[in-house]
C-alpha cells in the first residue's frame, strides 16, 4: 500500500502543476492592474508615475509572467505564499482566519447528508417500484436541478427577511462576545442553518438516488435472494450484506463531493457574507489579489486531491478483494 501511496502521490504533482499554472494564466489574461487595486485607488491619475513603478517593482509585476510564475513556485517550495496586494499580510494568516468558517460548513455539510440520504435511500431501495419511491424520487430530481444561488436567495427572502426565523447575515451576532458557551453555539448554528442548508441539499438529493439504486442493484444478486431464503430479517440482510456492498460506491461518492462543496463555496458565501475562504476567494479576485488567488486555488486543489488519494486507500480495509500493485 505505501508503494501505491507513493506512487499516487507522485501523480499527482502534474495535476497540481496544471491547475496552477492554469490559474496563473487565466488571473493573469483578467482585466485590471492589481497596482491600482493595492493602492486602493480607482482612477489611473491618483498615483504619480514613480510610485506607480514603485509599486509594478514591489508586486514584481515589472518582470515577465512567466517569470513570475517560477518565483511564484519557488516560494512555494519554501511554503511562502507572499503577502496579500490589498493589505499587506500574509496570506497563510488570511487563509487561517477564513478556513474554520468554510471547513465547518463542509463537515457539516458531508455528515449531515450521508446521515439523511442513506438511510432514505436504503428505505426507497426496499420499497422500489411503489408510490413512495416515486415521489421521493421526483423530489430529489427537482430539488437537485435547483441552482444553490436561487435556493439561498429564496431561503434568505423568506426565512429571513419575511419570516425574521433565523439570521442570514455572517456568522455570530453582534452580541456574541457578551454570551455564554451555550449561547455561543446556538448563535453560531443559528447561523449556519440557511447557509448549510444550501450547501446540503445538493448532496442529499443527489446521494439519495445514489444509494437507492446501488441498493437495488445488490438486492438482484444471488446471495441476497439465498440470504432471503435463510429467512434473515430485511434489517439483518441491510447491516450485514447489502451495506458493506455498497460502501465502495459510497467512498467514491465522497471524493466526488470535496470539489462540489468546494465549487459552490464561493458564491454562497458572498450571498450569505459568511467570512470562509469562498468569499476570501471572490474578494480576492475583484482586488486583482494574485497571492491569494493562487494561495486559495493551490490550497482548495489539494484538499481535493488528497480526498480522492484517500478514498483510493480506503478502499482496501472496505474490499479486501482490492490489491494495489
Amino acid at each position: 500500500m505505501l508503494a501505491y501511496a507513493v506512487k499516487r502521490i507522485l501523480l499527482c504533482i502534474p495535476t497540481l502543476f496544471g491547475i496552477i499554472l492554469i490559474t496563473f494564466i487565466v488571473i493573469n489574461l483578467a482585466p485590471g492592474n492589481p497596482v491600482f487595486n493595492g493602492a486602493s485607488v480607482t482612477s489611473d491619475h491618483a498615483i504619480t508615475p514613480q510610485v506607480y513603478e514603485q509599486l509594478r517593482v514591489r508586486y514584481h509585476l515589472d518582470v515577465p509572467c512567466h517569470v513570475r510564475f517560477f518565483q511564484w513556485c519557488g516560494d512555494l517550495l519554501r511554503l511562502d505564499f507572499g503577502r496579500s496586494f490589498h493589505d499587506g499580510r500574509d496570506v497563510l494568516e488570511l487563509i487561517a482566519e477564513r478556513a474554520p468558517a468554510t471547513l465547518l460548513l463542509t463537515g457539516l455539510a458531508i455528515f449531515f447528508s450521508f446521515l439523511i440520504s442513506v438511510p432514505i435511500g436504503f428505505w426507497t431501495a426496499f420499497h422500489a417500484g411503489g408510490w413512495a419511491d416515486r415521489i421521493i424520487g421526483g423530489l430529489c430530481f427537482g430539488i437537485y436541478a435547483i441552482p444553490r444561488y436561487v435556493m439561498g436567495m429564496l431561503l434568505i427572502v423568506v426565512v429571513g427577511v419575511k419570516l425574521e426565523w433565523l439570521p442570514f447575515m455572517g456568522i455570530k451576532s453582534d452580541g456574541y462576545a457578551a454570551m455564554s458557551g451555550l449561547d455561543k453555539l446556538v448563535d453560531l448554528l443559528r447561523h449556519s442553518l440557511l447557509i448549510g442548508i444550501c450547501f446540503m441539499y445538493p448532496l442529499v438529493a443527489y446521494q439519495v438516488r445514489f444509494v437507492r439504486d446501488n441498493v437495488c442493484e445488490v438486492l438482484e444478486t444471488d446471495y441476497i435472494r439465498t440470504a432471503r431464503a435463510k429467512g434473515l430479517s430485511p434489517s439483518a440482510i441491510a447491516v450485514n450484506h447489502i451495506f458493506p456492498n455498497t460502501l465502495m460506491p459510497l467512498l467514491t461518492m465522497f471524493g466526488m463531493m470535496l470539489p462540489m462543496i468546494l465549487g459552490g463555496a464561493v458564491i454562497l458565501e458572498v450571498m450569505f457574507s459568511w467570512p470562509g475562504m469562498g468569499r476570501l476567494f471572490f474578494e480576492s479576485i475583484m482586488r486583482r489579489d494574485y497571492p491569494v488567488i493562487m494561495a486559495v486555488s493551490f490550497l482548495s486543489a489539494i484538499i481535493v486531491l488528497l480526498g480522492t488519494l484517500v478514498v483510493d486507500l480506503l478502499y482496501a480495509a472496505v474490499d479486501p478483494r482490492v490489491r494495489y500493485s
